[in-house]
Formats: structure tokens, sequence, C-alpha cells
């Protein structure tokens, strides 16, 4: 048991980086972690090195992985299946995809072209951005596996709920025509020697850094600066676990925000230590991961209106029940 938990707190929350960092803060600086100043810089830097360490790491990992998984391979897996298990199997598939919202929708064009049910392919496309391996293990380093593995299960229940209330509704006459003639290929690809994957892994690092390096530094200053620089008397006073509309407020705002949840991770840290309820703070990541605003414009490019509607409907539902569901129960998680 020590070990595991020596491990955790290394490898995990890289205690070894905090207190490397509080050195150089303290000595190259001259500032105390303690002063608002000081405990902003240490923050940040920490947050900013842990997050691109872990996240490299387990980018690379999972697109070894993936690699093994081309689209049409995928397709063929998940044809076997029907119903809800088919619905479950695509928001897991979800789960191993390390990609945003708006880069998960040429996969779902690709999916439904292929005749894909429509309900499996939204399972997917709301579960790719909300859950994956990277975010799993970010959330464990920075709050605690409970709460890691809890997000993880209501996040893939919200997809399965939300894909099988849309292939339920049989909605297929509002996917835009010209997505059922992107037709996947079903040509069998060439092996991939081992270099491949390596070199396929390490470009799947680079694009997707490019990709959230901005958000990240963003999500990390808003951390620093809700955790050091605002009182907790104010966000309590907004934010309060004894609010009852603080989830509302939560999922408002995160809607029209765009980042990736890596992104938003520093932030729901520091509202955390401010004492913001764990059921408000999961809405609020949920939000901007799963319907932000450029995303929900590109889908409606391949979806009419009110498929577009209903996802949104039932997907910010889903948000705000596991929300105040999470404000009951999160004092079983801390």
């Amino acid at each position: 048991m020590f070990i595991l938990k020596w491990l955790n707190n290394q490898l995990l929350k890289m205690e070894w980086l905090s207190n490397l960092v509080k050195y150089f803060v303290e000595k190259g600086f001259g500032l105390d972690i303690q002063d608002r100043l000081g405990g902003s810089i240490h923050f940040f830097i920490y947050d900013i090195i842990k997050i691109f360490i872990l996240l490299s790491v387990l980018i690379f990992t999972i697109s070894y992985i993936q690699s093994f998984f081309p689209p049409e391979r995928t397709k063929q897996i998940l044809g076997k299946y029907h119903g809800i298990w088919a619905n479950l199997l695509g928001a897991l598939l979800g789960t191993v995809t390390p990609f945003c919202s708006c880069s998960s929708i040429p996969l779902f064009i690709g999916f439904t072209g292929a005749g894909l049910p429509l309900g499996v392919t939204f399972s997917f496309l709301i579960s790719s951005p909300l859950v994956d391996l990277a975010s799993f293990i970010l959330l464990a380093s920075i709050f605690n596996w409970k709460i890691a593995i809890a997000y993880v299960l209501v996040g893939i229940f919200l997809a399965v709920i939300g894909g099988t209330i849309i292939g339920n509704a049989k909605l297929e006459s509002y996917v835009e025509p010209f997505v059922y003639g992107n037709q996947m290929a079903e040509l069998d690809q060439e092996e991939l020697t081992r270099k491949d994957r390596i070199q396929y892994s390490r470009q799947q690092v680079l694009d997707i850094i490019k990709r959230v390096w901005m958000y990240i530094l963003i999500g990390v200053g808003i951390g620093a600066a809700i955790h050091n620089w605002i009182p907790q008397d104010m966000i309590s006073a907004i934010l309060g676990q004894d609010k009852w509309y603080s989830v509302l407020v939560t999922t408002i705002i995160g809607v029209p925000m765009y980042a990736d949840i890596f992104g938003t991770l520093p932030i729901a840290e520091a509202l955390v230590i401010k004492g913001v309820g764990l059921g408000t703070v999961l809405s609020f990541m949920m939000a901007v991961t799963a319907l932000s605003l450029p995303s929900l414009i590109m889908l409606k490019t391949v979806v009419k209106k009110k498929l577009l509607t209903i996802f949104f409907i039932v997907v910010t539902i889903g948000i705000i029940i596991i929300g105040y569901t999470f404000n009951l129960i999160g004092y079983l998680l801390i």
C-alpha cells in the first residue's frame, strides 16, 4: 500500500516536481509560495509542466494502441453489435480517441456514412471529447482515483443514454444527405511496422499539443488566479454548494467556451479548492468539452436543426442531473 501511494504521489501528482518548482520560485525569485504572487507562479509552472509531461506520455501510448484500429476496422467491430451494447461500445471507443469535440466530428461523419446506427455514432460523439484515458489519469493526478473513476463512469453513462435516446427517436432523416454519401474506405490497410506506429504516435503527440497548448496555458492561468487572487467568500457567494443554481450557472458559462478537457482541469482544481461543489465543477467541465459553441456550429453543418436541438437538450439535461447528483454525494469522493 505504501509503495502504491508513493508511486501515485511521485508519478501522477509529481510531488518531486512540486518541490523542485517550489525551490526554484523561492530561491530563484525570492518569493514565498504561501504569498499570492509566489503561490500563483508555483501553481502555474508546476501545473503546466505536469500536464504537458502526462499528456505527451499518455497520448503517445493511446495513439500507439489506436494504430491497430483504423476507422474501417473499428466500423467492422461496431457493426457486430446492436442495441444498448452497440451504444456502450461506441461510447467506450470515444474514451480511447484523444480528440476534442470539433475533431471528433469528421469521424462521426465517417461512421455515419459507413452505415453505423445514428445512436451509436452519437454515443461516440458525446464520449470522445468528454472522456479519455489522458483525462482520466490527469483527473487522478489532480484530485484522486475515486473522482477520476466516477467522472469516467458518468461520462460513459451520459454517452450511452444520450445515444440511445437519439437512436430510438429515429432521426436519420435529419442528417444532411451528403453525410450518407461519405463512405468509409473498405480496403485493407497495409500492415504498419513498429517504426511506423512509433512515428504515427509521435506525430499525434505533436499535433494534439499544437492544438491544445494555448487552452492549457489559459486554463492554468485562470486556475492560478482563482486559487490565489479571488477570495473564497466571493466564489462561494456565486457557486457555493448551498446555491441551488450553481450547476445551472456553470453549465451556461461552459457552453460558449471552447477548450479541451486538459484546459478545464486546472480551473476545476482551483474551484474545488475554493469550496465549489464537485458536481458544479464537473458540470462546467462537461459543458465546455461536450457542448462548446464551435463544436455545435460544426455539427450544424452535418445535421439539421431538429437533431441538433435534441442533441443539445439531451446532453444539457444529462450534465445538469450529473452536476446535482455529484453535489449531493461528492463528499464521499473527496
